[in-house]
């Protein structure tokens, strides 16, 4: 299976480790992009391996306590939907 990245993801995924550049450390960065590296490359053993959500057939996967990854299955691809701060209101996530 490939993975396909939203435009959404993406722009979550950037602005996280914009963050994490401009309030932490570089190092606190690269371990947030490995982490998320790493449960990409879960999903696309087991893509399974998360549950579901209440949003019809999106799964969801902890990067972080503070980050969680939202995504679907296709036939032949995973479709990384949203990077969610988990501090957010909950209300305001659209997938």
């Amino acid at each position: 299976m490939h993975v396909v990245w939203t435009d959404e993801a993406l722009a979550d995924y950037h602005q996280n480790i914009d963050f994490l550049l401009k309030e932490w450390t570089d190092q606190v960065a690269l371990d947030f992009i490995e982490d998320v590296d790493a449960v990409i490359s879960l999903i696309v053993s087991r893509p399974e391996l998360f549950p579901l959500t209440d949003y019809r057939g999106i799964r969801k996967a902890v990067v972080r306590k503070q980050i969680t990854l939202f995504y679907k299955i296709s036939d032949n691809s995973i479709q990384l939907i949203r990077f969610w701060n988990n501090y957010q209101d909950p209300s305001r996530l659209k997938l």
